[in-house]
């Protein structure tokens, strides 16, 4: 059994006898050569974390997937437009644009289409008014559902935010799905 009091007695004495510190703070020289040192790696570290900095290239896709309400099938058209959009099918009975965007998620880089998900889907709400002084949160106006649901909600609501949670849940391996673009 080890006698623990006796072993911390041991190496505190120990370290006593080797003072390097005590030799180290009585040599004033010694006391400046590794001042200097460490300043001098200090430099180093700060102007080598500036230097090299590449920006990061973002590619953001010229085309968004949408989700035509009248026959659901997925299509592609140009990124950044606001839902309700102009469907290949048409409009809805009630005149309506039936395109939607939809949000698709892959765990595999190159998904073909039985590998494709779709997360949820978002449209603007009809009833909201934008006031840029009220509208700061990233959503705001937005509702989303997913494909089984009947309702929509707000995206900002606790029922949207679990939408979005629930669309990007890792899988059994423990991948989480990453937003698939179209091509």
């Amino acid at each position: 059994m080890v006698d623990w009091q006796s072993l911390k007695f041991e190496i505190r004495e120990r370290w006593k006898d080797l003072a390097i510190r005590k030799r180290i703070n009585s040599n004033r020289r010694a006391v400046i050569i590794i001042t200097n040192l460490s300043v001098i790696i200090l430099i180093i570290v700060i102007i080598s974390s500036f230097r090299n900095k590449e920006a990061v290239q973002v590619n953001n896709p010229k085309m968004d997937w949408y989700y035509d309400l009248n026959t659901g099938d997925l299509f592609a058209a140009k990124a950044g437009r606001i839902p309700p959009i102009e469907a290949p099918s048409g409009p809805l009975p009630n005149g309506a644009p039936a395109g939607v965007r939809a949000y698709v998620f892959s765990y595999v880089a190159e998904p073909n289409e039985s590998e494709r998900i779709i997360g949820f889907l978002e449209t603007k709400d009809p009833n909201y008014t934008h006031d840029d002084r009220d509208s700061t949160r990233y959503g705001e106006g937005m509702l989303i559902k997913r494909l089984k649901d009947k309702q929509w909600f707000p995206s900002v609501s606790l029922q949207g935010r679990a939408i979005f949670q629930q669309a990007i849940i890792p899988n059994e391996n423990g991948e989480t799905p990453y937003y698939y673009p179209p091509k």
